[in-house]
């Protein structure tokens, strides 16, 4: 059966995204009414009143479209949808003139909406309040998914329940999605009302211990997200440590699969006690701790400096969140090599954490356990199980092709930014900074440090590589994959 791309539909839902974006800008607005901020406040209309008038001629063009929508369709309209949000949401900080270069509103704001973190910005308190919020609660929107927000408000296509499926699957992190309930708008609503209940949650702790509302609300949404992006260029370090340790826990509690959420509300108490993934993080998390304080031992003066400062880092990095409260790039080798692993971690699938994820490493290990044990056993038969199910077979596959792809990107992203001159450390970890959608790297990209010396074609090479860290590689790989434009 051939059947051309539905481009009219995929055009639809773009266009109800960039409403809902310009939607979004309007509290940043009145903050910058609210400080007095006229340059930002315009900038903000500007780039309202431009989107506007994008959707607007996307929604013309695209009456009368069809529902018919496959798995194709929905990675391509992930794809155009995160590239077109990044482009148009560049605006306020570009107009306004806070960030001057285009090429660095653009990496400012793709770091934002993938929630990695990575800043071109040296300091960020000579920011106007409208331009911080917006900068962070791109963090916010970004950390769930755009799209699984549209989902979960406006009814696009009740025709087709696999739209949202398609839909789902390629914006949400994770080797599979599956739903919670039995349909998939009902699934994203759950996942956001417990987003939403998260962050609220961050928000009144944080309040509780003293920080202004601004400052709450903006380091809230960069936990939640798990971004990273702070409103002073010391990030968190400045805070008490009360504050520092809410953020620990949130940041955690942010990189854990939202189904397990989902079932501790149905009391199924047993399920997540047992589940897999959940253990890995846990063992990783406080193996990972442990093992830093005692390397960092004597460079703090007490031992609970030396546990916070270890379970924030630990946290910050394997969350993907990009949160400092020291310069861990001063730490001992020993140390930074773990966080360089908790990078290429990451966090839990269905979590708003990046990385490779949990689950895929958990995966990568029983599918070669299975493979040892076949060389030794050929004529015997075994599965690969999680949480006691056998793991489908087209997941397993995925997961390697994944790996293949992953490591394609690094060395590829890593050869071409290292034409700019920088060590290898630098530009290494730069890579895994920005595709594992962690934010601060080592060395001259330390958690001190920013992006802003790298040329425009490696920003560029990050920028994609941030994007596609976020969506799980497949949704930027078939945009430029002629395949997808054909008829099949």
């Amino acid at each position: 059966m051939r059947y051309a791309m539905n481009y009219k539909l995929i055009g639809r839902i773009i266009a109800s995204l960039l409403v809902l974006e310009a939607l979004f800008m309007v509290p940043a607005w009145g903050i910058s009414i609210l400080h007095h901020e006229t340059n930002g406040a315009f900038a903000f209309l500007k780039s309202q009143l431009i989107i506007l008038i994008a959707a607007a001629v996307l929604w013309v063009i695209t009456r009368n479209y069809s529902h018919n929508f496959y798995a194709k369709e929905g990675l391509v309209t992930t794809g155009f949808a995160w590239i077109a949000l990044s482009l148009l949401g560049a605006l306020p900080f570009y107009i306004s003139r806070e960030i001057p270069s285009y090429i660095d509103a653009l990496f400012e704001m793709v770091s934002g909406f993938t929630t990695t973190g990575s800043s071109i910005l040296a300091r960020v308190e000579d920011l106007d309040f409208g331009i911080l919020y917006w900068r962070s609660f791109s963090h916010w929107v970004g950390g769930m998914g755009v799209l699984v927000f549209l989902l979960a408000v406006v009814p696009l296509s009740g025709k087709n329940e696999g739209f949202t499926l398609h839909i789902l699957r390629a914006e949400s992190p994770g080797p599979s999605v599956g739903k919670l309930v039995p349909r998939m708008r009902q699934t994203a609503m759950i996942l956001y009302l417990i987003y939403v209940g998260l962050t609220v949650l961050d928000m009144l702790f944080l309040l509780l211990g003293g920080m202004s509302v601004f400052d709450a609300v903006c380091t809230a949404f960069g936990t939640a997200g798990t971004g990273g992006f702070g409103v002073h260029s010391d990030s968190l370090a400045g805070y008490s440590p009360y504050l520092q340790n809410v953020t620990t826990v949130f940041m955690l509690l942010f990189g854990i699969n939202f189904s397990c959420y989902y079932l501790l509300l149905l009391r199924r108490f047993k399920e997540v006690f047992f589940d897999e993934e959940l253990r890995l993080y846990v063992i990783i998390v406080l193996s990972s701790i442990a093992i830093i304080a005692w390397n960092i031992r004597g460079l703090y003066g007490s031992l609970e400096e030396v546990l916070r400062h270890a379970g924030f880092q630990v946290a910050t990095v394997i969350s993907t969140t990009g949160y400092a409260t020291t310069d861990f790039d001063l730490w001992p080798s020993l140390s930074k090599a773990i966080l360089l692993f908790l990078m290429l971690s990451g966090a839990c699938a269905g979590s708003t954490g990046g990385g490779m994820k949990v689950a895929r490493l958990l995966l990568l290990m029983k599918s070669l356990r299975r493979n040892f044990h076949a060389n030794l056993h050929p004529s015997e038969v075994r599965k690969v199980r999680m949480n006691g199910s056998a793991v489908d077979e087209k997941v397993i596959n995925n997961v390697n092709g994944y790996l293949i792809a992953y490591a394609a990107i690094v060395v590829v992203s890593f050869l071409v930014i290292s034409i700019d001159g920088f060590s290898m450390e630098t530009n290494f970890s730069a890579v895994m900074a920005t595709f594992n959608n962690i934010g601060p790297g080592f060395n001259a990209v330390g958690p001190t440090c920013n992006f802003s010396a790298y040329s425009p074609l490696s920003k560029l090479v990050m920028i994609i590589d941030m994007l596609a860290g976020r969506l799980e590689i497949l949704p930027i790989l078939v945009l430029f994959s002629r395949s997808t434009w054909m008829k099949n």
